[in-house]
């Protein structure tokens, strides 16, 4: 059985990477979102035309960015959303709406300091992780019936 699986959330750190690594070997085929910060933000005005208004500008590059996101998704297995320490993602948090209302199996990875503001995320995953190397046991478990160790 292979697993299709999106890395949503935080870009500003290697959890993906570690993610990918440490599920070498495993069925499994990983999506993204563009983790280029200013690709991501810039998309819209660099293919559709430039923007005065900053609104308007972010306005192009999400509905561009959405397309990828809302295809990967639909397309997942299992959707996992990092939620970072450095800035707030409420990009990831409507990802994770997103692919809980889809039905998806979703996967939320995040550190102690988030747990109060996170709640309602996590009360709508199927397992809450605190460290990358958790999701790839949970992926390996899902995958091969093994636990760690």
């Amino acid at each position: 059985m292979t697993l299709n699986v999106y890395l949503s959330g935080e870009i500003h750190s290697d959890w993906r990477e570690q993610i990918v690594q440490g599920a070498e070997g495993l069925d499994l085929r990983f999506s993204a979102p563009v983790t280029d910060h200013d690709a991501s933000d810039d998309c819209g005005v660099a293919i559709l035309g430039a923007e005065p208004d900053k609104y308007w500008h972010d306005h192009k590059g999400a509905m561009v960015n959405a397309i990828r996101t809302r295809k990967a998704i639909g397309d997942a297995d299992v959707v996992v959303v990092r939620f970072g320490d450095k800035y707030r993602q409420w990009n990831a948090a409507f990802d994770a709406g997103f692919a809980a209302a889809l039905g998806k199996s979703l996967i939320v990875l995040h550190g102690a300091e988030h747990q109060h503001a996170l709640k309602e995320v996590d009360a709508a995953a199927l397992a809450v992780a605190s460290e990358p190397r958790q999701v790839v046991d949970i992926l390996r478990y899902v995958l091969n019936g093994t636990l760690p160790g």
